[in-house]
């Protein structure tokens, strides 16, 4: 086998994902399964991007490979490179906070009224997330402590 093209696109989570998910349809509705390498990576990512805080975890998923161009050309006016642009569909951010994660120098390009249009846009077309579910009673992943604090 020999690569053609090296790298000629690059893909967002939400494009994986919805790849995977329909490769994995097809396979159970042709009653066949692929390699086993491939089903145990399929499986593993898949169970990746479902998993909480994960911006693909939530279900039904607000938006789809289509929303990602309509994001785009809202976002255009901004000058926000491509690689920010893949990472704001790949986090979903919905707060300055988490924009300034994605985006170079974001106090220094954007005046904190430009930042909530972002925002605003960004919630628009690919959804708020949810809030975390609220933990259980006896269910705490704090590590309890004895009363010598070991």
């Amino acid at each position: 086998m020999r690569i053609l093209e090296a790298q000629n696109a690059v893909l967002t989570n939400v494009e994986v994902y919805t790849f995977l998910s329909n490769q994995a349809q097809q396979y159970q509705s042709q009653k066949r399964r692929g390699p086993s390498n491939l089903e145990t990576l399929r499986g593993e990512m898949l169970e990746y991007f479902e998993t909480f805080p994960g911006p693909l975890s939530q279900k039904p998923l607000p938006y789809d490979v289509n929303s990602i161009p309509v994001l785009l050309k809202r976002l255009r006016p901004y000058k926000i490179t491509k690689g920010e642009c893949i990472m704001v569909v790949n986090m979903r951010p919905t707060s300055s906070a988490a924009l300034n994660a994605v985006i170079e120098d974001m106090g220094g390009r954007f005046s904190e009224e430009k930042q909530d249009e972002i925002i605003n846009i960004i919630i628009e077309v690919l959804g708020e997330f949810p809030p975390p579910p609220p933990a259980e009673e006896g269910d705490d992943d704090a590590m309890e402590t004895t009363e010598d604090g070991l």
